[in-house]
């Protein structure tokens, strides 16, 4: 399985980099929302892992140019924040999030939810439209 994510605080890229490597996922990363959708459009993740604090444009802009895409629509997104406010939430699921992790996370609880998106995303026939 193929992780991305999206994070401009290098030592968190650094530990989730780590920890989904560990699980046997490969694992791209970019620090800004810029060379995120470059990547994003060039070879998709299996999974987005995305910050919503970025620059040079927000996680959510970047999360509303994925689900504008035809060919990215359907990826399955994590949306992590250090803000833990409730709009936050609400504008990530919104915008098409499939999940909404608080910063600080446990390492068990991110690693599940990307195992429970990628179970959903195999269980729902990998695509469509």
């Amino acid at each position: 399985m193929r992780v991305m994510i999206v994070e401009d605080e290098p030592n968190i890229v650094e530990s989730l980099s780590f920890i989904f490597s560990r699980e046997g996922w490969q694992v791209t990363a970019a620090l800004d929302g810029d060379t995120a959708i470059e990547r994003l459009l060039s070879e998709a993740p299996d999974i987005l892992v995305l910050d919503v604090m970025l620059p040079p444009h927000s996680g959510f802009e970047v999360l509303k140019r994925v689900r504008s895409e035809p060919g990215l629509k359907h990826l399955p997104v994590i949306v992590l924040t250090a803000k833990g406010q409730e709009k936050d939430r609400h504008t990530a699921l919104r915008l098409g999030a499939d999940a909404f992790v608080t910063k600080p996370f446990s390492n068990r609880d991110i690693v599940q939810q990307v195992r429970d998106l990628a179970a959903s995303k195999q269980g729902a026939g990998g695509g469509g439209a």
